[in-house]
Parts: structure tokens; sequence; C-alpha cells
């Protein structure tokens, strides 16, 4: 592991969630506390246990698709937190990022999935579409008018995923030969999240099926 010169900038993590994944994930919570709580307070028989093991099921899996999923950038690598895996990629590793109809990361031959950038294509096209405008003038001709004082207009509008990528690619591009930034493809699974869910399928099945 390198150590930065003095003289070297030290950047923090850049971390990039969906914030409406985040609302849901609380809502969804919320909801199942309720409905879970009011079960095990006014339930009866196994009805109380059955909620419970809902509870144990349904918490990890909202946890684990809205509030879990985040990316994490530096100068070094790319970590990428989905909803059951954890995988780390130095940049040195990273063939490509892209996103299609959703934001792929590939490195050595794989292909991963960036859960917490959501292409959106509505806002892909709405992005798109002043730049079309522009470039196709009043009606359909000639150039945009220059800006302030005969300077060119802005760069045209990005949707949020690919503003995302961008940022990533040009990372990659910058750091990829750094030192610190070489080596393999760490994948490590989230059994803090499978296995109390895999515990509250099983308790459910085998409530209901001994009803």
């Amino acid at each position: 592991m390198t150590t930065p010169s003095p003289d070297e900038p030290v950047y923090h993590d850049r971390v990039y969630r969906s914030p409406m994944a985040a609302v849901t994930g609380g809502l969804l919570l919320a909801l199942t506390a309720w409905l879970c709580g009011d079960a095990v307070v006014r339930g009866s028989g196994t009805t109380p246990w059955i909620a419970l093991a809902v509870a144990l099921l349904a918490v990890p899996l909202i946890v684990a698709f809205t509030l879990r999923p985040a990316v994490f950038a530096n100068e070094d690598r790319l970590r990428v937190r989905n909803p059951f895996r954890v995988i780390e990629l130095p940049w040195g590793a990273v063939d490509a990022v892209r996103a299609g109809y959703s934001a792929e990361v590939l490195a050595e031959g794989s292909k991963y999935q960036l859960w917490s950038v959501p292409v959106s294509l509505r806002e892909r096209k709405k992005a798109n579409r002043p730049q079309g405008a522009r470039s196709g003038g009043l009606f359909g001709r000639g150039t945009a008018a220059p800006g302030p004082q005969g300077t060119q207009p802005a760069g045209p509008p990005r949707a949020g995923a690919d503003r995302v990528v961008d940022e990533l690619r040009e990372l990659r591009d910058r750091c990829a030969q750094r030192a610190g930034a070489q080596g393999g493809v760490v994948v490590r699974w989230s059994y803090e999240i499978i296995a109390p869910a895999l515990a509250g399928a099983l308790l459910a099945i085998v409530l209901l099926a001994t009803g």
C-alpha cells in the first residue's frame, strides 16, 4: 500500500446513492413495523410468531434493496455495495464503466451492476431533448445563439446516471496507472443480510406448515 506524498492532495470517497430508494426504504420499514407490530400485539396463537418471522425476512430484504446499495469511489478503487455483495475494484482492473439500460462496470471479464445508480430512460430522453433543439435551431436549421459576450453555450445536459458514469470514467482514466490502484477484483457476499432473511423465510415456512 502506497503512502501519498505530503504535497499530493488526499480526497475523501465520492459516495453515490439513490435518494428515492432511501425514501422508499424508510416508508417500507415503517409499514412493516406497523403491520408486524400490530400482529404481535393483537394476534393470538401462532400469529405473533408468524409476524416476527415475516419481519425477520422482510426487514433485511428492504434494507438490501433500498438503503444498502451505494457506490464509493476514490483515486485507488471503486467499491460497489449491492444488495447481497460488496465488490472492490481497483481502477487498474476496471475495463469500462457504462450506462445502457443499467449502470455497469466491467472488470476481468465480469460485469457488475451499480444498483445505487438507477438509469431512467425518461430522464435521459428529457435531457437529450434540448440538445436536439439547439443543434436544429428554431426551425430545424442553423445553430444556437452564442452565450453572453460571444461565448459558446454550455455542454448538453446529462441524465443523472450518465453524469455519475462520466465521473467514474474520468476517475478511472486518470487514476488507473496509480500504484495504489493495482490489484484484482474482490467479491464478498453479505451474509449479514442473507442469513437473517433465510432464517425468517425458514421460520415462516415451518410456522405456516405446522399452523
